[in-house]
């Protein structure tokens, strides 16, 4: 692994300069309170000013298309973690838009893809329910065809940023007699069908979800992605995105792992945890020298790896902040007396969902275990 510093061109270095200050002026410090307070994980106003600007279509498109250099979009990439924009949910309408363009007809890619260019249009992910767990393929939500169109009665538990989008990627089981993983078939569903209900659900850090009713929801054939029964093919194209296993780039630029945002929020608890602390008390240079070595090694695992160091730093560093800090660690950002502002508080909240989001833990170390080290399916014994 290669970390020497890239010299940026001028051209680069001008792009990064107007790029950070395009996100100061639209991610002020009350976008940032707002997103604190509401758990949403998104700003309308910023998103659409990104994709106002180009930036959509840059991140979305490929270089040869138009989009970002190798460099210009770990550039975007870094600004946009630092600039701290509420950006954790706009992952899941890249990813559905680029599976809408590989497998749905021409004329739902031109109804759907100018509007997530500019930000208009944001999909979220249907996936997960009520009694799934992470086993997606145990899919429950029924969709029957009647002529044109199909019939959707189910539920869907998790479904982030339904409120604030216009379609849901949507899981349905069109075929109960077949074997789980091919009797799925994918939808694209607007989600202003009569017979959508969302339903806010809060998490234990304070972000909201939703969990979403599908009672007699009428969909044209036209909106399903990929062929009937297929949708695992189609699903496992946009679950190889989300669990950071897509190919790595030529120039070794990419984003090294999925969420590494969290991670970068969790060393700037870190920093501003020292500034505060006795740093010339031994045991406290101590524990803050393990959490930056712990921090830096999660920052710097790439892929799937990556997403297992990330949270378990979040896990492990978070809460030795908290004691580090006492008893005022606890107030939240914003409230008088808060120790280092509340970062430390807030990536604490952060991390226990961290390991949940995108699959859990389990999941992605069953993953690495025989995806990539070659182990053998796990065997679980039952329950006495």
């Amino acid at each position: 692994m290669d970390f020497s510093r890239v010299e940026l061109s001028d051209d680069d270095a001008a792009f990064q300069r107007d790029l950070r200050a395009f996100l100061a002026k639209i991610v002020t410090d009350e976008v940032i309170e707002r997103d604190r307070v509401t758990g949403e994980n998104f700003d309308e106003a910023v998103h659409l000013a990104l994709g106002a600007a180009g930036y959509l279509a840059a991140d979305y498109r490929s270089e040869d298309d138009g989009g970002f250099t190798p460099v210009r979009r770990r550039i975007w990439q870094l600004e946009l973690g630092r600039s701290r924009a509420p950006w954790f949910h706009s992952g899941t309408t890249f990813m559905a838009a680029r599976t809408v363009e590989a497998f749905a007809d021409s004329d739902l890619r031109e109804q759907v893809l100018p509007g997530v260019l500019t930000g208009e249009i944001r999909i979220c992910l249907g996936y997960t329910e009520p009694e799934g767990g992470s086993d997606v393929a145990t899919c429950k939500t029924r969709a029957v065809r009647d002529g044109d169109e199909w019939i959707i009665n189910g539920a869907k538990m998790f479904t982030s940023n339904a409120q604030n989008a216009r379609y849901v990627f949507l899981l349905t089981n069109t075929d109960p007699s077949a074997p789980k993983h091919r009797s799925l078939t994918m939808f694209l569903v607007p989600l202003d069908t009569d017979g959508v209900e969302i339903q806010p659900i809060r998490t234990v850090d304070g972000d909201r979800t939703n969990i979403v009713y599908y009672s007699d929801v009428r969909v044209p054939d036209s909106y399903r992605i990929g062929g009937v029964n297929d949708g695992w093919t189609v699903m496992r194209h946009a679950l190889d995105a989300e669990h950071g296993v897509v190919e790595a780039d030529s120039a070794g630029l990419q984003k090294i792992a999925v969420m590494s945002e969290h991670a970068t929020l969790l060393a700037e608890a870190l920093d501003a945890t020292a500034a505060v602390v006795d740093v010339d008390d031994d045991s406290i240079a101590y524990r803050l020298g393990r959490d930056t070595a712990r921090t830096e090694a999660a920052l710097s695992t790439p892929d799937m790896y990556g997403r297992v160091a990330n949270a378990t730093a979040l896990r492990e560093v978070a809460p030795d902040l908290m004691e580090l800090l006492g008893a005022t660690a606890v107030l939240p950002t914003g409230t008088p007396g808060a120790a280092d502002d509340g970062r430390s508080e807030y990536v604490f909240r952060l991390a226990g969902p961290m390991g949940i989001y995108g699959g859990t833990l389990e999941v992605f170390r069953n993953m690495i275990a025989q995806h990539a080290l070659g182990l053998p399916r796990p065997t679980y014994t039952g329950r006495s």
